[in-house]
């Protein structure tokens, strides 16, 4: 079994949420967990897409639940 780095800074702290998990596909990553940020904007109750809180990165909110980060993996 091989650990994975996924590439998300240590300062959002969503490596460190229950329930979460990561796949690489290719030169992916696909980080799924529950979200615990509170939204500052009214948010779509089925799906929700916005900009990652980095540079690449697309963050899709799911039944104001889970979230799902889409991003280039490093090496």
């Amino acid at each position: 079994m091989q650990n994975l780095d996924h590439s998300l800074e240590p300062r959002f702290s969503l490596q460190f949420t229950p329930s979460s998990f990561l796949m690489r596909i290719g030169r992916r990553e696909v980080f799924v967990c529950m979200d615990f940020r509170k939204r500052q904007y009214r948010v779509n109750p089925l799906i929700d897409c916005s900009t990652g809180v980095q540079v690449g990165h697309l963050e899709i909110l799911l039944f104001r639940k889970w979230l799902v980060i889409l991003s280039s993996g490093r090496f």
